[in-house]
């Protein structure tokens, strides 16, 4: 019989098709049970509920552990569309005391995740009294449950510029971090933001068992599987809150900062920015209405001006200066200049006050002299040895970066400002022509282009009260179950000698005793001090002080600004000689000054 070659072909093409066929098939299988979960997740979503077991958030205490931050029992109302029917949508809103148009949006947020098996928070942090009512009628409203969540809660009203908050997560946040389900609440802003890995602690679950009818019968397997929650770990800070209090108080109605650090170890003892606002604001279903009426407030309560705000320096600048013309060599404890009237050289003129000259560094800082400094500037950069004013000045820059100027020291908040502190290149770019030390004098005295950060004002007042090393500066003492972050215990030193302090804190010691900080003096106790009458070309001068105490084992070094403040003996000086009092030994006994300082209001300039 002759053979059918077509019948042959026919034979292994039908073959291929059903192999393709079944591969197709095989595939398909495949994407559907093992890549898809959501075939799984319905049939899983009909025998179980995966209920989510909210840890506690860590608490937070100050240095003497005193509880500053803890958590409220808070409720939210969640929903499982799947197990949703219809209901009295009338008497829903009535008792969570929510409009129609509220509902609607909130549960087509909620359907919009596609997520109809699974919890989803359909209105947080209600409060005792709506969780009274929607308890008592949650029967009524199938799909509907209440979850038993943590809210934040303070036992003062102060620290809100470091603390921070919580808020519900972003879908960004969701998306890039695991951990977050879209309800779920994270750290906003200061410490609540910085420290939010630590802080979260780990969720638990319950996997429960439903019947044929959807109603919980209890838990899969006796609970075999559950997972119990572990709590997030508790914060003790650097801060002394009576102190962070004290010092909100002195501020109020004026603009400006206070930080204050402890030398040996670089913790902060008080950061305060003034304008601030009561955390419990940004607590609870009002937060985010809070929270825009904040930000929108024109006095910006929300920036931290303790870290974020740039400043002129002013003369609390000259200490660093006394610093870098030692390392250099341009001056020795005896090299003196004139001061007639101020620096006056080719018809340009600095200004000063009157007092005796020519004179050496230590009555120099003692009396904030702005000649002497102008000069030791003039000299170095016009020193011959360096090759040039441009490469002068930037091994005068150089040593300032060291000491923590024009760069983030690392403090563990966010948005952390740098200042500014110019370099050659800045000039070359805004400077007409060839720059001199005359085009830039200004910045001997804390002037012209150079800004700092409060932060960066006190960590300089350290590293002089330690004579010549810091700790970067930080809140957080210690993490429970942690300790100290390593980047907090390494010693930095910058690259002035240690012999070369000591002449620089006699002349702020000087300055305490006969000088521009005389109101700083404490019966008992050596306080080293430098003032600053910061230059403002939108109004009045801003008053700045630094100092520290005492001027040998020094406890504290602080730093104050007052925008629009005048003399830097005019308020600077006050708040920062009772801040130091006030810790070091517990109670102020100046109660005039003091009283003046807190009754003290400074009208915002333009």
């Amino acid at each position: 019989m002759r053979k059918d070659y077509n019948l042959e072909k026919r034979k292994y093409v039908i073959g291929g098709f059903v192999v393709v066929l079944v591969c197709i098939y095989i595939v398909r299988l495949f994407m559907l049970q093992i890549m898809d979960d959501s075939y799984k997740d319905k049939s899983d979503g009909n025998a179980y509920v995966h209920k989510i077991i909210y840890p506690s958030r860590g608490l937070i205490f100050d240095r003497k552990g005193k509880l500053i931050v803890f958590n409220q029992p808070s409720y939210d109302v969640t929903v499982i569309l799947k197990d949703v029917q219809p209901f009295d949508t009338v008497d829903f809103c009535n008792t969570l005391q929510i409009t129609r148009q509220e509902f609607d949006e909130r549960m087509e947020k909620v359907k919009e995740t596609k997520r109809f098996y699974s919890e989803q928070v359909f209105l947080a942090h209600i409060n005792q009294e709506d969780y009274g009512r929607i308890q008592e009628k949650l029967y009524r409203f199938p799909g509907f449950s209440l979850v038993q969540r943590i809210m934040r809660d303070y036992t003062q009203p102060v620290g809100a510029g470091f603390l921070g908050d919580i808020r519900e997560v972003n879908a960004k946040e969701v998306e890039t971090d695991d951990y977050y389900n879209p309800g779920d609440y994270i750290g906003d802003m200061g410490l609540e933001k910085e420290y939010e890995a630590y802080l979260r602690g780990v969720k638990g679950e319950e996997i429960l068992i439903r019947d044929h009818v959807g109603r919980i019968k209890g838990h899969y397997d006796e609970g075999r599987h559950d997972i119990k929650p572990q709590a997030g770990h508790n914060l003790t800070l650097g801060i002394d809150i009576e102190l962070q209090a004290y010092g909100e108080q002195l501020m109020k109605g004026k603009r400006g900062a206070i930080v204050a650090i402890e030398p040996a170890t670089g913790e902060i003892l008080a950061l305060v920015t003034s304008p601030t606002y009561d955390p419990r604001l940004l607590v609870g279903k009002d937060r985010g209405k809070n929270y825009a009426a904040l930000f929108r407030d024109p006095e910006k309560p929300t920036y931290n001006r303790a870290i974020q705000a740039a400043y002129p320096p002013g003369s609390t600048f000259k200490p660093s200066q006394g610093l870098i013309l030692q390392q250099e060599g341009i001056i020795t404890t005896s090299t003196m200049y004139p001061c007639t009237g101020g620096y006056v050289v080719k018809g340009l003129r600095v200004g000063c006050h009157g007092h005796a000259a020519p004179l050496n560094l230590k009555p120099a800082l003692t009396t904030s002299c702005n000649a002497f400094f102008c000069w030791g500037l003039n000299h170095m950069l016009n020193n011959k040895k360096y090759g040039g004013t441009e490469k002068a000045f930037e091994v005068w820059k150089n040593h300032l970066v060291k000491m923590g100027y024009g760069k983030k020291l690392g403090i563990d908040l966010p948005f952390e400002g740098r200042g500014f502190l110019p370099n050659s290149k800045y000039y070359n770019e805004h400077i007409r022509g060839k720059w001199n030390a005359n085009s830039i004098i200004s910045v001997a005295i804390g002037q012209g282009e150079i800004l700092a950060t409060p932060l960066q004002i006190a960590n300089l007042c350290a590293l002089i009260a330690n004579r010549g090393y810091f700790y970067t500066p930080h809140m957080v003492k210690r993490i429970e179950g942690v300790g100290v972050l390593k980047r907090f215990t390494t010693k930095r030193i910058p690259s002035i000698d240690a012999k070369y302090y000591q002449e620089v804190v006699a002349g702020m010691r000087g300055a305490v005793l006969s000088g521009t900080c005389r109101k700083a003096n404490l019966e008992g106790i050596e306080v080293c001090g430098k003032t600053g009458t910061a230059q403002n070309p939108h109004g009045r001068d801003h008053s700045a002080f630094m100092g520290f105490a005492p001027m040998n084992n020094p406890k504290i070094a602080i730093a104050v600004y007052v925008e629009n403040g005048g003399f830097g003996a005019e308020f600077g000086v006050p708040i920062g000689s009772l801040m130091m009092e006030k810790y070091l030994t517990g109670e102020v006994k100046r109660k005039d000054m003091e009283s003046n300082m807190m009754n003290s209001r400074i009208a915002k300039q333009k």
